[in-house]
């Protein structure tokens, strides 16, 4: 995979719920080859049949855990919709810079046959199925469980995990089938978190604490690692080698990365061995602000681990060759609440002499902050989109609502470490003909590194 062909195009979903225009979420296409005449820009729209879906992560109906069989062709995007729980299937092998409909899956497939909705991450399996997380049930109660889809037909075939101890809350996943594992993280219960974040819904026990561990052959729940009141751990991450009994979850509230491991009593524990303090502030809506860590990532080489600071507004490169001690290389700021000339003040911080300048690139000053990633196969380029969700970008950055996302590439240095902005590049999804769009997370067709999971 590191040897793969360089990206030439790019899928991002599109979400225009919360922002006052009247339109469907649509798909993405955008190209980022530099030789293309287009490059920078959005060269295909596929919208959506329905309102207020809130498009959000995807996923393949196959991946590299599906290698060797000559039957299976990475030529579906799965795209669940986090409101609606509606699940599109998205035609990407006929035309890759033209996707079209394939199937679509109605809420009520997932509510009468799984009990759950409001379907979050999705990763193909060896099998040939798609797994796909669920935030809670059909009333908006959180829920920690998962829906199998058929890998050819897309039928739902209904709940995947056995047995009726399921966890509170859900999000994120990853699995390891060498270490009979699969690891799931909890966000919060879907109808407290729909319209914005309300902090004392941390202290009702409405956001999450917990990664939970599943027995991968018996689909059973059999632990929860506890981080901490209030720590809303997000996206999980397994190292890539899949001999590898370990990775790190980045936790937004508490601005902590925990490095997960198998322990040698065969159970699993976590440490903490990153944590990004908050700052104390003025004119913000707590005194003190997190960074608030929205996603991580890990190089395919496993070398570098990086993540955003969505409310601080800064990207961080982490040297992860000792897994335990993971040691800061590379850090770049692009917007954030603490910015000059803001409505924040900081008055106390850790870390800064001072508060960042606003980011400006090609004359625009850029809302939000910098929120999902993703790498190149070769670690060079690293693609930076700064909305979070529809509900908390017009809570937290109005802005950003009002004038739309942008995409950015910031260029590594894969040696030494080191991120630096690639100043010629910037897609303005603030100009886009239905009016400014929140685009959210980043996908290649060849496959990255956040869908693909070695066996």
């Amino acid at each position: 995979a590191l040897k793969g062909p360089r990206e030439e195009i790019v899928y991002l979903p599109c979400v225009y719920r919360n922002t006052g225009i009247e339109k469907p979420d649509y798909l993405a296409t955008v190209d980022v080859d530099p030789k293309s005449p287009h490059y920078c820009q959005v060269i295909h729209r596929l919208p959506m049949p329905n309102l207020k879906d809130e498009l959000h992560h995807s996923g393949w109906n196959a991946c590299s855990s599906c290698f060797g069989d000559p039957t299976k062709r990475r030529n579906r995007l799965i795209l669940p919709s986090l409101i609606s729980s509606r699940i599109y299937v998205v035609d990407v092998g006929t035309d890759s810079r033209a996707p079209r409909i394939h199937k679509i899956i109605e809420p009520v497939e997932l509510f009468w046959k799984g009990n759950v909705a409001n379907p979050h991450t999705s990763h193909c399996l060896g099998s040939g199925d798609i797994l796909i997380s669920c935030l809670g049930d059909p009333s908006g109660n959180g829920k920690g469980g998962f829906i199998l889809l058929d890998g050819e037909t897309f039928e739902v075939k209904g709940n995947w995990e056995n047995g009726e101890k399921v966890p509170p809350l859900a999000y994120d996943f990853w699995y390891q089938p060498r270490h009979n594992v699969l690891m799931s993280t909890e966000w919060g219960t879907p109808k407290f978190l729909a319209e914005g974040f309300n902090p004392a819904d941390v202290e009702r026990g409405h956001y999450g604490r917990r990664i939970n561990v599943w027995d991968w052959s018996t689909h059973t729940y059999i632990q929860a690692i506890d981080l901490g009141k209030g720590s809303i751990p997000l996206e999980i991450r397994f190292l890539h080698n899949p001999d590898a009994a370990e990775g790190f979850v980045g936790c937004a509230l508490s601005g902590a990365v925990h490095r997960f491991y198998k322990t040698e009593a065969r159970d699993w524990a976590a440490e903490k061995v990153i944590e990004v303090p908050s700052k104390k502030v003025q004119g913000w809506l707590l005194p003190d602000m997190p960074g608030l860590i929205t996603d991580i990532l890990i190089s395919l080489d496993d070398r570098f681990l990086y993540f955003s600071n969505w409310l601080h507004g800064d990207i961080r490169q982490y040297d992860i060759s000792n897994t335990h001690k993971p040691k800061l290389v590379g850090q770049v700021f692009l917007g954030g609440s603490i910015a000059k000339g803001g409505p924040v003040t900081v008055v106390e911080d850790q870390e800064l002499q001072c508060q960042p300048e606003p980011f400006v690139i090609k004359g625009k000053k850029v809302p939000g902050g910098p929120q999902m990633l993703q790498l190149s196969l070769d670690g060079k380029r690293l693609y930076v989109t700064n909305s979070l969700y529809s509900g908390w970008d017009k809570q937290f950055y109005p802005d950003l609502v009002k004038e739309g996302s942008v995409m950015l590439q910031i260029d590594v240095d894969t040696e030494r470490g080191g991120l630096k902005v690639n100043k010629n590049f910037l897609v303005d999804f603030g100009k886009e003909p239905d009016g400014p769009v929140l685009a959210h997370e980043i996908r290649y067709p060849g496959g990255d590194s956040s869908s693909d999971i070695w066996m």
